[in-house]
């Protein structure tokens, strides 16, 4: 998956807490939420009235990386709650995508497929 695409499926699912998301596509989702937070900080610098942006961006993007986290712990067999426990995350978030069918849903197709 792509950053384009990350992005589409992160906000596409934004409350969707089945299912799988491949280590793609909660890293670049992730990436994203890095970046927009970084542009909200500067542009706040710029003007204060701007600093409201960044209350918006995070209320925007907090439920959809929460279930994007969720669903990459699903995709690594773990239940989604582990996400919550910080470090943790990251390093579930790491961890090889469960190949088989699981309770979580079938596997993801491979990259590229």
């Amino acid at each position: 998956m792509n950053f384009q695409n990350a992005i589409k499926s992160g906000f596409k699912n934004y409350a969707n807490f089945n299912g799988r998301a491949s280590r793609s596509e909660y890293w670049f989702f992730q990436l994203f939420i890095f970046l927009s937070f970084v542009f909200v900080v500067f542009a706040s610098v710029v003007s204060a009235e701007l600093g409201r942006l960044f209350s918006i961006v995070l209320l925007g993007t907090y439920l959809p990386s929460i279930a994007v986290g969720w669903r990459r712990a699903h995709d690594a067999g773990r239940s989604g709650g582990w996400m919550a426990i910080p470090f943790v995350n990251w390093i579930l978030a790491l961890q090889v995508s469960d190949t088989n069918s699981s309770k979580f849903g079938p596997p993801l197709p491979p990259p590229g497929a």
